[in-house]
């Protein structure tokens, strides 16, 4: 293998992860003045953040393409492994090298996702590739895994670590976790507001924890906090938090109320946010001190990227330009929204920048693309029919009729032609046998799914041959009669090179060397990365030089200065015997007999739970109020018991700045311990008893030291991305007394900052004025196949939605006790007393052997599962 040490790098931009190339420079044949210091035109007024960066996603080479040309500053990429979107076609580890190529020799940074959690049996795959991609000159890595961040950071002291969405980092405290694992920069959760960005960074202004933050600004919005969804994994069998997201939430739903369908007209798409488009607060945003903007859209056409990228270029500019008091111009606003519109929508929506509005975030009227909204039908003849036109439409254009029904065949097409009536309305007319008329009404709502003419002018901008996104290169020109021209070059990276000319100046009669001249040669920069930025005359006297020798120095310049450009960043890389590796011996413990562990969600539940024998309860309530009288009722219970019996309960699985309040009731309960779900917990409970919940994504030895030997927890529960194979392999490689084992469970699929009661059964818009339904209703949604999911809201609002059956371990159970695991959870959500004292009864005697797994899950009616993958062990 091979070993980098001590590199050294420059790192002239914000994050450190776009250091310079080393560039040659010529040794200078006459004495003459260093460079001036050229400005940066980029360079912010003092009190100003810097510009922020311009982010673009590229699923192919088209797509990576269209993001240069439309005036990204850099671009993020998935491999064929290790990425949240293996949909898309993404690149290989053989194209590395010449995407990294063609995106420094055009300016830009390029970021590869690494944002899914490994497992222990890849591990060893995953430091090869990770060395691959620091060895390409990659900027940085987007990761997600905790133990990959500490990977990373243990192969590479300095290789940058984007801190990925997937991480769920809300909060200054997630931003400091994420610093403590290596992080360089945070992706926050798009749930977080303006605000909330603002109160992160004031918090942690410029002390030791503060990081650039990265916003996502457009594209998809994922209704559940992202690496807290579990649908895929629950319904199908493919994990989100490995790349294989079903997008389940974009599907129908009906919603149940106290075993009452709830009549919502057409709104069916009950969990179906609309798209972010955040350009109406980019101005906000660099108030706020955001370092990146990103655009959401890998598995996205090129056409896509090229025009939501084009028009955040635009925007970005012109709202920076403002910010320092240089005013470009502002772009068309309402040419842009179309652009964007066309691009592709669900409806274009702030998200939750201004904050929480329940109503708005999800329409619910459909869940896949529309493009602009047209207006009404007025009319349907036998092969026509009439529109009240809202915005522009022309033949060859495709739309399609809404009837309020997008999970059924929907009519649409290319229009042939569009003629006025009499009355103004549009009559639009198709090919012959297009549209089936009898299934248009009027009254349905018409929209612009396509533009060929946009789509052609969007294409245009990354075929051929041109450069149409250059990079400023500015130029300092030194000299005087009897030696030669120099010119320094600096590019918008900090590349400096030096060129003399082979010729001398010599005195000039006519035509000096003025500006003009200058810029006239210097200038032609066509057909290069660049266009000539700022031009510096410091020539003495009146000389001049063959115009065919400026030409020369001109293409050594930008020769020189491309070479600087495209040389692989050179990060340290440690030798596999160099990396320091985490101790996972396991620690001298007496062995604990095996037992099971209660997770109850209704205090009715806690007495069962004894009744069954269960000595260790945890608690999940949706009101952490009812915490106190439920430890009260379990200290009463545990009265005289031998041994330890013990209590613990969860705080809410997200953390949001303003939330305290919280974390105070959670813990006026005085519990035994602490259920640590999001780094907020961590700091709120650092002197308690704590143990980590699901919510943590723990899937190998890495990520549970950390949390184990790092932040002081007792233990923690192995992700539910992990099948029985990787849950034995998990014990195997580390300590098996760190880990609870969830073998029973209605698997807690959405988890969201959407609140579903607040949507569809009040007339608010959040907290402050939505009655609280989620007080006084029992609800449900209930799926395509009639599946009930019951739907539970936290002290924060935030709702999960369950599967309606439970999965289990259960024959997997046997294996598990081989490899060393005891502490086994078995979960409740709805079920009443009896039912939760009968299932642990017969776990009880699934763990003394005296029924089967196949019996128990058989008898109980349980879905056979374990994790993401069905079937036998190691499957």
């Amino acid at each position: 293998m091979l070993k980098f040490k001590g590199t050294v790098k420059q790192t002239p931009e914000y994050r450190g992860a776009a250091c310079a190339r080393s560039a040659s420079i010529h040794a200078a044949r006459v004495p003459f003045p260093a460079p001036a210091d050229l400005p940066d035109s980029r360079t912010p007024r003092q009190g100003l953040p810097k510009k922020p960066e311009l982010l673009a996603p590229a699923g192919d080479w088209e797509c990576l393409q269209a993001a240069i040309e439309n005036g990204s500053d850099a671009v993020y990429f998935g491999l064929d492994r290790f990425n949240a979107r293996m949909r898309a076609t993404n690149f290989t580890m053989a194209d590395l090298p010449d995407v990294m190529r063609r995106l420094h020799l055009r300016g830009l940074r390029g970021y590869v996702t690494f944002n899914t959690l490994v497992f222990p049996d890849e591990m060893e795959d995953a430091e090869s590739f990770l060395r691959s991609i620091m060895v390409a000159g990659v900027d940085a890595a987007i990761v997600q895994d905790v133990g990959i961040c500490r990977l990373i950071r243990a192969l590479s002291p300095d290789f940058p670590i984007h801190a990925s969405t997937q991480m769920t980092i809300t909060s200054a405290a997630g931003v400091a976790f994420a610093r403590s694992v290596g992080a360089d920069l945070v992706v926050l959760a798009r749930e977080n507001s303006i605000g909330d960005v603002s109160r992160i960074r004031e918090e942690l202004a410029d002390g030791p924890n503060a990081l650039p933050l990265e916003v996502f600004v457009h594209g998809a919005l994922c209704v559940a906090f992202s690496g807290q969804c579990l649908t895929s994994e629950s319904l199908g069998g493919r994990s989100a938090n490995r790349g294989e997201c079903a997008q389940a939430c974009r599907l129908p739903y009906e919603l149940v109320s106290d075993g009452r369908d709830v009549d919502l007209g057409d709104r069916r798409y009950l969990l179906s946010p609309q798209d972010l488009a955040g350009i109406g607060v980019l101005k906000e945003l660099i108030r706020a001190g955001v370092a990146s903007l990103k655009i959401e859209g890998r598995l996205k056409s090129p056409e896509y990227v090229a025009g939501v990228t084009r028009v955040y270029r635009q925007a970005l500019d012109a709202a920076w330009g403002e910010e320092i008091g240089q005013p470009t111009g502002r772009p068309d606003a309402a040419r842009a929204r179309y652009e964007l519109e066309m691009s592709f929508s669900r409806g274009l929506y702030p998200g939750w920048f201004h904050g929480t509005n329940n109503r708005e975030l999800v329409h619910a009227r459909f869940g896949t693309k529309r493009g602009v909204y047209l207006g009404v039908v007025t009319q349907v003849g036998q092969e026509h029919a009439a529109v009240a036109l809202e915005s522009d439409l022309r033949p060859g254009d495709g739309v399609v009729f809404d009837r309020g029904r997008p999970d059924e065949k929907e009519e649409g097409g290319r229009v042939y032609s569009v003629e006025r009536s009499f009355h103004g309305d549009a009559i639009l007319k198709f090919g012959r046998g297009a549209i089936d008329w009898s299934r248009v009404r009027e009254g349905n709502r018409l929209w612009k799914t396509s533009d060929p003419a946009l789509k052609r002018e969007l294409r245009g901008t990354f075929t051929g041959e041109s450069l149409r996104s250059t990079r400023p290169l500015d130029l300092e020109v030194h000299g005087h009669a009897n030696s030669p021209l120099i010119v320094f070059a600096r590019d918008e990276m900090g590349h400096s090179v030096r060129v003399d000319s082979a010729a001398t100046l010599s005195a000039a009669h006519t035509q000096p060397l003025r500006d003009e001249v200058l810029r006239a040669q210097l200038g032609r920069l066509g057909g290069t990365p660049f266009h000539l930025g700022r031009l510096q005359n410091r020539v003495e006297g009146e000389v001049i030089i063959p115009l065919s020798e400026l030409n020369q120095m001109r293409r050594r310049i930008v020769s020189e200065i491309e070479q600087a450009r495209v040389a692989p960043l050179r990060w340290t890389v440690l030798s596999p015997e160099d990396v320091r590796r985490p101790s996972l011996t396991p620690s001298p413990s007496p062995a604990r007999e095996p037992a099971l562990v209660a997770v109850i969600r209704q205090a009715e539940q806690l007495e069962a739970a004894w009744q069954a024998g269960v000595r260790t309860v945890y608690c999940e309530f949706e009101n952490p109020k009812h915490y106190r009288e439920t430890v009260r009722a379990f200290r009463d219970l545990a009265a005289g018991t031998p041994g330890k019996p013990e209590i613990w309960v969860a705080p809410p699985r997200i953390f949001l700045p303003g939330e305290d309040w919280i974390i105070k009731q959670v813990r006026s309960c005085e519990a035994d311990g602490y259920l640590v779900r999001n780094p907020d917990h961590l700091r709120a409970f650092a002197g308690d008893r704590k143990r980590g919940d699901f919510s943590l994504n723990v899937a190998n030895p890495w990520s549970a030291e950390h949390f184990i030997g790092v932040c002081g927890l007792e233990r923690v529960t192995a992700s539910y991305d992990l099948n029985a194979g990787q849950l034995a392999a998990l014990l195997r490689d580390s300590p098996p007394d760190w880990y609870d084992i969830t073998v029973h469970q209605r698997m807690p699929m959405f988890h969201m900052n959407h609140c579903v009661f607040c949507a569809f059964l009040s007339d608010g818009k959040d907290y402050r004025d939505c009655g609280r339904p989620c007080d006084s209703h029992a609800v449900a949604l209930r799926d395509r196949v009639g599946a009930l999911l019951p739907l539970k809201a936290d002290a924060g609002c935030r709702n999960t939605v369950f599967n309606n059956r439970a999965q289990t371990g259960a024959e997997f159970l046997k294996q598990l006790l081989e490899a060393g695991a005891r502490s086994f959870r078995v979960e409740f959500v709805t079920e009443s007393p009896d039912e939760v004292r009968h299932t642990l009864e017969r776990y009880q005697a699934l763990l003394e052997g005296r029924i089967s797994g196949a019996e128990l899950w058989k008898e109980l009616k349980l879905i056979n599962q374990i994790g993401v993958t069905r079937g036998q062990l190691g499957g």
